[in-house]
Formats: C-alpha cells, sequence, structure tokens
C-alpha cells in the first residue's frame, strides 16, 4: 500500500481551510440564532434548521466516503468502517420519522443492516485493516474525527441531561432548554466529523495523485 504523500500542505493552502472552516461554524451557530428567532414552531423540532441540517451535514460526509472508497479507493477498509458509523449516525436522526411512519423501531434494525456486515468485513480484512489505520490515524482527519465523535456522541449527551439543567434553571426549567442544548451540541460534533471527512477526501486525492 502507498503512504501518503510526504510533502507538507502550504501554509496559504492551510490559512484558507482554516478561515472557511471558522466561516462554516459560524454559518452553524448563527443558523441555530436564526431559527430560535423566526422559526418559532419548528425550532429544534424534526422539521427545523439545526436537524435538518444535522441530516444535510451526515449525508455529505456519506457521499465524500464512498467517492473516497469507490473512486478513489484510498484507504477501503477503514473508509467503510467509518462510513458505516456515518450512515448509521444518519439513519438514527430519522428516527422520527421511521418511528411514525414506517413502524416502530424500523431505524434499529436499518442501523443493524448498515453496522453488522460492515464490521464483520472489517475483522474478516483485519490486517489489512491495521495497515490502513497505521496511516490514518496520524492525519489531521483522524483528530477531527474522533474530536467530532467526542463531541456527539459522549459531550453533548452528558451537556444536555436533564439533571444538569433542572440544577441550572431551577424553577424555570423547561424541556426546552435541555433539547436546545443537546441538538445545538449534536451539531457542532457533525460539522466537526464533515471537516474531518473533508480533510480526508483532500488527502485521499494527495495519495490517489501519487499512485499515477
Amino acid at each position: 500500500m502507498s503512504p501518503p504523500p510526504a510533502w507538507p500542505i502550504g501554509f496559504q493552502t492551510m490559512l484558507v481551510r482554516a478561515v472557511l472552516y471558522v466561516l462554516f461554524i459560524g454559518a452553524i451557530a448563527q443558523g441555530a440564532y436564526l431559527e430560535a428567532l423566526y422559526l418559532p414552531t419548528v425550532r429544534f423540532s424534526e422539521l427545523g434548521f439545526t436537524e435538518l441540517t444535522q441530516t444535510l451535514v451526515l449525508a455529505t460526509c456519506c457521499a465524500m466516503l464512498i467517492y473516497i472508497r469507490q473512486v478513489l479507493k484510498v484507504w477501503p477498509t477503514v473508509t467503510l468502517l467509518l462510513l458505516a458509523f456515518v450512515a448509521a449516525s444518519l439513519v438514527r436522526e430519522q428516527d422520527y420519522f421511521l418511528d411514525n411512519y414506517v413502524a416502530r423501531h424500523t431505524w434499529k434494525v436499518l442501523v443493524a443492516l448498515i453496522v453488522i456486515p460492515s464490521i464483520t468485513w472489517v475483522i474478516i480484512y483485519r490486517r489489512r485493516f491495521l495497515e490502513e489505520f497505521t496511516h490514518y490515524s496520524n492525519t489531521f482527519a483522524f483528530g477531527l474525527f474522533t474530536a467530532g465523535v467526542l463531541t456527539t456522541y459522549i459531550f453533548s449527551r452528558l451537556y444536555g441531561r436533564q439533571d444538569f439543567w433542572r440544577a441550572v434553571l431551577q424553577e424555570s426549567y423547561t424541556r426546552d432548554f435541555k433539547n436546545v442544548a443537546e441538538e445545538v451540541v449534536e451539531l457542532l460534533g457533525y460539522s466537526l466529523i464533515l471537516i474531518a471527512t473533508l480533510e480526508l477526501l483532500l488527502l485521499a486525492r494527495r495519495v490517489y495523485l501519487a499512485r499515477q
């Protein structure tokens, strides 16, 4: 397997990326603010800006990972596992629609159909996975992806605990505070995963071009 190209990314390129990422994070924060301000009937619901943006972000990540794996053919075992994780998250975000318009617990079945075959494949080709992961684990993309997962699945759950917000707001507590806190932090985490996936795509293109 070809290792990632050794040449560094230019400072100017990194600066442009950093500015774009700052603007993107600022945009989603502003979007959540405008949702609270101007969309009182659907704010922070399944049809609000935050939830729909979560879906869009995860769908975009899936598309990029499919492109990396199927077109660029870079680290196919690692990207399969990443794709399974992101696709399962995407399905999980649709639990309201699936439970209400298809059947209860449909999302759990779909997640199992995505995750179990993918993990089985990785176990079968574990040597290839470990070799690919050696390269991937030393990239900026891996660090960002890890940060996104920790933000979404650990911090947002703890930060959005009902007991925490009851302690903070006391008699003023309503469930809306908890929901807003959890959903906005989740969106931040998914956004970090999106940036990580984009960074992986850019790196994969460098690897792909180096192989030509």
